[in-house]
């Protein structure tokens, strides 16, 4: 259930940042674009992965490149707020939802460890 939850959640987060990265291409900001672009969608991505992992080490890797590329995910976006690209809004909104996964997969990575 709790993977579910963080699958589901993952892609509403996914879908957030292409919209963002359209918004950014607006502005003529490429630079951050792509990298967000690239670390916010790789989230899910790794999660989805982890659903079919070939064995528990292999779905605690893929959960924890997960959690790798949120955090670096909440570098862009503070990144992007502090260069005024987004507004405090948008910044506040989207980083909770980047903490709330990073929340999730350290919680599904401990438990999936303490479980070998």
């Amino acid at each position: 259930m709790k993977e579910n939850k963080l699958a589901e959640m993952s892609i509403e987060f996914s879908v957030q940042i292409i919209n963002l990265v359209k918004d950014l291409k607006t502005k003529h900001e490429t630079i951050i674009s792509n990298q967000i672009g690239r670390s916010g969608t790789s989230i899910g991505a790794n999660i989805h992965e982890a659903n079919y992992a070939q064995g528990k080490k292999d779905f605690i890797s893929k959960l924890e490149i997960a959690l790798k590329e949120a955090n670096e995910t909440s570098y862009w976006l503070e990144l992007l707020y502090r260069t005024d690209y987004i507004d405090k809004n948008t910044f506040k909104s989207l980083n909770e939802k980047c903490t709330s996964i990073r929340i999730m997969l350290i919680s599904s990575c401990k438990t999936a460890k303490s479980n070998m």
